[in-house]
């Protein structure tokens, strides 16, 4: 190839450099940047740099699924620990669901303080109050100081759970971002079977609960320890003006890439955020959250964000998490923390199989099928329990000797209605940050993640008084129902618009809940992707 002179070289590159620029200033007024235009060497591998942060980061997912699992074993062996001989279902749903509102209140502020303080420092606050929380617990004598020391635990839940995958989204190279949050649902998991593990060891041990209890802070000061060496986030850094530092943790990032690539992408990083910035700059916080309701596109996105996270927690999901060993236990099983691992075993298994196949299958295809095997799954739990309390009056009685074959077939509608949510609902909502357009993305993500905690309150804080009021046969034929509408609603509201851009989403919704145009662009899309794949030669 013939070497350009000097001077023409010099024409070229600037050339090349306006060309840049005007490709990311028009895909920033669309609302986007985009992808293509900062591609570097190395975009699809992973250095030592990048595993060591996601690992960090996802301490943050293991430390909520721990919390999430470790209660369940602990309200079975706690007795007269905390005062009363025996904890009544109204103690046991306050201490289980303060951590739910504590976590609801710490989501709400995660993003306002994030983006003020940084992304690192929330997760440093979140971990101390892992710390102090899980110490607190482990000492408490009273049924209040537990309840208190829950909630505190939820503050951090909250800060975490919004915190961190945005720290490891911006942090991540951009064609592993996807797989990297996803990372973080899998620890949420991967923590739920340990704790479970944890609560068979201490099952008989004399105060094992505080022990249960109060290891959770043992990952949360190791996670501390590693926030020293990570950097802040670079987006951060822009929006700060310190550009140096925000190139240093890209080349970090992209440690395979030119110089020149790396000041590529630094220039569509700023012209990202230069965009938010002027957004935030022109219209007021009250103008972009009436926006989410006032305009139809943003209001039908909410509704879906909100939808699906409503179903997550409306399906009865975390109720067992919560109290699964109680549960068993009441039903005859010895060991019921034990078989509680195995229910938080199927969790763990599924989630990895969704990790590996919720792109190849499409986001609206595994929810339409992976649903049905939860409305199965309640519906046989359902019939299970009313055939094995016919002569109890309905109800679950302490001390009766329940037969062991509708025992087991309760566990196995369990572990039915689990694989079926952990392959598509415990993942799907999560992805909601891509239905909205940029201006609204904050305010629509925090109320939706909202909702969840919100109908996980709910759910948590009235689990055993509806077993006591209309039957556990009854408690699980109502979740099965609301399965069944979650599942109609998927059907026929839920378009799949991952890989789209935001200006495709946008009309997507344009003139309803356009599923079959969502389908028709990705079909689009994926088309001339593979049109632009090189060929072999020869």
């Amino acid at each position: 190839m013939a070497r350009l002179p000097p001077s023409d070289a010099a024409r070229e590159q600037a050339k090349s450099d306006v060309e840049i620029d005007d490709d990311v200033a028009r895909c920033a007024a669309a609302g986007e940047i985009s992808e293509y235009a900062a591609v570097v060497e190395g975009e699809e591998s992973t250095t030592w740099f990048v595993w060591l942060l996601v690992c960090c980061c996802t301490i943050s997912g293991l430390l909520f699924g721990y919390d999430t699992g470790v209660i369940s074993g602990a309200l079975v062996t706690i007795n007269g620990d905390l005062g009363p001989s025996e904890l009544s279902n109204g103690q046991k749903e306050f201490i289980t669901s303060a951590t739910t509102l504590g976590a609801l209140l710490g989501g709400l502020a995660a993003g306002a303080i994030s983006d003020w303080t940084g992304r690192r420092p929330v997760l440093g606050i979140a971990d101390v109050l892992f710390m102090g929380g899980a110490m607190g617990q482990a000492v408490s004598h009273t049924v209040w100081s537990m309840i208190g020391c829950r909630f505190l635990i939820g503050i951090g839940v909250g800060l975490a759970s919004c915190v961190a995958p945005l720290y490891i989204q911006e942090l991540s190279p951009t064609r592993l971002r996807g797989s990297m949050v996803v990372l973080n649902v899998v620890m949420i998991t991967l923590g739920q079977v340990i704790a479970y593990g944890i609560d068979a060891g201490f099952a008989n041990v004399s105060a094992g609960w505080r022990w249960m209890v109060g290891l959770g802070s043992i990952p949360a000061a190791s996670q501390l320890a590693l926030l020293v060496y990570l950097p802040e986030s670079p987006r951060v850094l822009v929006r700060r003006g310190d550009m140096e530092a925000a190139r240093k943790v890209l080349s970090r990032v992209y440690a395979l890439a030119s110089s020149e690539q790396v000041d590529l992408k630094l220039k569509v990083l700023h012209a990202t955020v230069k965009q938010s910035i002027e957004i935030a700059n022109s219209t007021t916080f009250w103008q972009r959250f009436g926006s989410v309701f006032s305009n139809p596109i943003n209001r039908r996105a909410l509704v879906i964000a909100c939808g699906m996270q409503a179903f997550q927690q409306l399906c009865g999901f975390n109720t067992l998490m919560y109290y699964s060993a109680s549960l068993f236990q009441e039903i005859g099983f010895n060991q019921p923390t034990a078989v509680g691992l195995i229910i938080s075993g199927t969790n763990f298994l599924f989630t990895l199989f969704a990790l590996k196949y919720i792109d190849i299958v499409g986001r609206r295809r595994i929810m339409v099928f992976s649903a049905p095997g939860m409305v199965f799954g309640l519906t046989l739990a359902s019939i299970a329990f009313h055939y094995m309390t016919i002569h109890t009056g309905g109800n679950l009685a302490t001390g009766v000797h329940y037969p062991q074959g509708w025992a087991s077939i309760v566990l196995l509608s369990m572990i039915i209605f689990v694989a079926s949510y952990a392959t598509g609902l415990g993942n799907v909502p999560w992805q909601q940050g891509e239905l909205f357009s940029l201006d609204v993305r904050g305010i629509g993500t925090s109320l939706s993640t909202a909702t969840n905690w919100a109908a996980n309150f709910l759910i948590g804080s009235t689990y055993l008084s509806l077993m006591s009021a209309i039957t556990p046969s009854g408690a699980f034929g109502f979740y099965a129902g609301l399965c069944l509408l979650g599942w109609l609603f998927c059907v026929f509201c839920f378009p799949d618009v991952s890989g789209l851009s935001l200006e495709e989403v946008q009309s997507v919704f344009k003139a309803g809940y356009d599923i079959k145009e969502s389908e028709r662009l990705r079909r689009v899309k994926r088309e001339i992707l593979e049109k632009e794949k090189p060929k072999p030669n020869g």
